[in-house]
């Protein structure tokens, strides 16, 4: 497939729809059930992601996902802040960016060992591919995702 596309999930019946960027606008229907798939789907803004909602979010997201581990008291993760807020806007469509809040959410914080914050985890199809402890610049996460869209 030459052209940019999206992964719209539909909210009727749950099938995964594959639809051009540039028909996004055109009221776009699920292939299965003909349900209008919803507007904006694509994240242009990171996704709060919590131990309840990490399978549906990032384990079951048909694409690429950057999920940043981090906490509110934490300097060097409110300095990753607004460069993960850019890299929402620039691969918009192309990879979900997701955060977690580990004070909150122990189970996932436990379950992939994250032991220092921030720490961004980079998965691909459900599968962690990457993880990177403490806080990077732009250009190094650009490098990351090359090999992930």
């Amino acid at each position: 497939m030459n052209q940019e596309s999206v992964i719209i999930q539909c909210k009727n019946c749950r099938t995964k729809n594959r639809v051009p960027k540039q028909r996004i606008k055109d009221d776009p229907v699920c292939g299965k059930c003909r349900t209008p798939l919803p507007e904006m789907t694509f994240y242009s803004s990171p996704v709060m992601v919590s131990d309840s909602t990490f399978h549906q979010d990032v384990l079951s997201y048909p694409g690429p996902v950057l999920l940043d581990c981090w906490a509110p008291w934490c300097g060097p993760c409110k300095m990753m802040g607004p460069i993960l807020d850019q890299v929402a806007r620039e691969y918009a469509g192309r990879v979900k960016v997701a955060k977690i809040n580990v004070d909150q959410n122990p189970m996932i914080s436990s379950r992939y060992n994250i032991l220092s914050i921030p720490t961004l985890l980079f998965f691909k199809n459900g599968q962690l591919v990457n993880t990177v402890p403490g806080a990077i610049q732009k250009p190094e996460i650009d490098r990351l995702m090359a090999g992930m869209v």
